[in-house]
């Protein structure tokens, strides 16, 4: 079986160009980024839109903010996604992914619901801790995380995991943490609507599981929900997720040691960008970690297969790049547009050092080496060429892997091109590949249309 996604990572279509040392930047002005930024989300709605129409499984967007350098634009997937929900009836809708050590957990809680309530049971949430010190020190700051200290990210991150599964999954909580205090032990609550809800029968909670009363508060003046010594012990976030006890969690996974933390945790990873030796081996890690943990699955659903379980959904999916070059879509004109988009993105990412993915152990390593055009193609993490080349890369790629079944999103952005161009690829792979990989690879998985309909018919009030 192969599960065949879209992965919208938020590259604008500004044209790259080279400067100096050898540096491919984006050649807008920050007016001209601010206006690409705008036709970009449009761009990532209306495919979201089509790669359910075209018959993907998947949609993946990511959360990344003020990047004027143009290779990820998505402030908030969740938002973007939900008006994909309103126009689409079955694909799945996840994120690479939402950084929660950037949200109130409860707000995220609350966000990443709504998506799931409004697609009908469709979210893949993925969660990660985040990277880059510009968005960490600005989000992080209000909650107490920081990219600065790796081990208080870290305890931040459980902390905020912690809250969100609550908020999820139990009627009504509290919450005592080295970050969060939820509810506060201070707030004044002596509502009658919520003593006389809590005082019948079959609630779940009583008013002493929910209040701590008191009498009035003589030194307060005003409402008498403020003006009392009554305090709130518990809260209930609205709503909870469609799917129980709670969505299928993902985590970006750019080595075997994330992949092991994801795999303790009942993650699924995504293998970001990476050559297929990097993707095989965080699929190693990944399933040996699992079977040592007694295969930690929210559904408790025992062992599932080596690489991607496609009836389970559990394990690891793969990241490609995609650019077709066949009669009717594209020309080998555009393969230096091609290699200079990717060189653009890759600029950004490899200022983190993120080409240590294409480095085997014992081999050098020098952060300050350009990623290449020609590196990405080569090593086949960007896929380009003829239809029967891509096919025959992916199906190389899955007999590399040593998997039976293939999750593998398709990320078919590139900066410098234009969102009607990104769609004529996404036409074609529909096309010509989907057709062939499902074939070959013994078909697609099988969900349920959400139940939802967001077409308003009005009708006449009768008289």
């Amino acid at each position: 079986m192969i599960e065949l996604g879209v992965f919208h990572n938020g590259t604008l279509d500004l044209t790259p160009k080279e400067v100096g040392n050898n540096i491919t930047i984006h050649s807008g002005t920050l007016a001209d980024a601010h206006e690409a930024a705008q036709r970009t989300l449009v761009a990532q709605v209306r495919q979201g839109v089509l790669a359910d129409r075209l018959g993907f499984d998947s949609f993946y967007m990511t959360e990344h903010h003020f990047n004027l350098e143009g290779a990820e634009y998505s402030p908030n997937p969740l938002l973007a996604q939900a008006a994909v929900a309103s126009q689409t009836k079955r694909i799945r809708l996840g994120q690479a992914a939402n950084i929660i050590n950037w949200w109130h957990p409860i707000r995220f809680a609350e966000q990443a619901a709504m998506l799931d309530v409004i697609s009908g049971g469709r979210l893949e949430c993925g969660i990660g801790r985040g990277y880059q010190t510009r968005e960490a020190e600005v989000f992080g700051f209000p909650g107490g995380s920081t990219q600065q200290d790796q081990e208080r990210n870290r305890a931040f991150f459980d902390e905020a995991y912690e809250v969100i599964l609550k908020a999820w999954t139990e009627p009504s909580f509290s919450h005592r943490g080295e970050f969060f205090s939820l509810p506060p032990s201070y707030t004044k609550w002596n509502h009658r609507q919520t003593i006389a809800y809590f005082s019948q029968d079959g609630i779940e909670r009583t008013v002493e599981d929910v209040l701590k009363l008191g009498p009035p508060d003589e030194y307060s003046a005003g409402n008498p929900v403020e003006a009392t010594t009554t305090t709130l012990r518990e809260i209930s976030v609205f709503p909870q997720p469609v799917q129980k006890p709670y969505p299928q969690l993902w985590m970006p996974c750019f080595s075997r040691r994330t992949g092991a933390i994801a795999a303790r945790n009942g993650f699924n990873a995504y293998s970001l960008i990476a050559p297929t030796w990097q993707a095989k081996g965080l699929m190693d890690r990944y399933h040996e970690e699992s079977e040592k943990a007694g295969w930690p699955d929210r559904l408790d659903r025992g062992e599932w297969k080596y690489g991607w379980d496609g009836v389970k959904r559990r394990g690891v999916s793969i990241v490609r790049g995609i650019h077709a070059i066949d009669k009717g879509i594209s020309s080998k004109a555009n393969l230096a547009r091609v290699k200079s988009g990717i060189e653009m993105a890759w600029e950004y990412y490899g200022a983190f050092a993120f080409g240590i993915i294409f480095v085997k152990p014992g081999e050098p390593f020098d952060p300050a080496d350009k990623i290449t055009g020609d590196l990405l193609i080569d090593s086949e993490v960007v896929l380009v060429g003829s239809k029967d080349e891509i096919i025959e890369k992916i199906l190389k790629m899955r007999d590399e892997l040593g998997v039976e079944d293939l999750n593998l999103i398709n990320q078919f952005e590139n900066p410098g091109f234009s969102g009607e161009e990104v769609e004529e690829q996404m036409l074609f792979y529909a096309e010509e590949i989907l057709p062939v990989l499902r074939s070959e690879l013994g078909g697609g998985p099988e969900f349920p249309e959400s139940p939802h309909s967001y077409d308003v018919e009005l009708r006449a009030r009768s008289a």
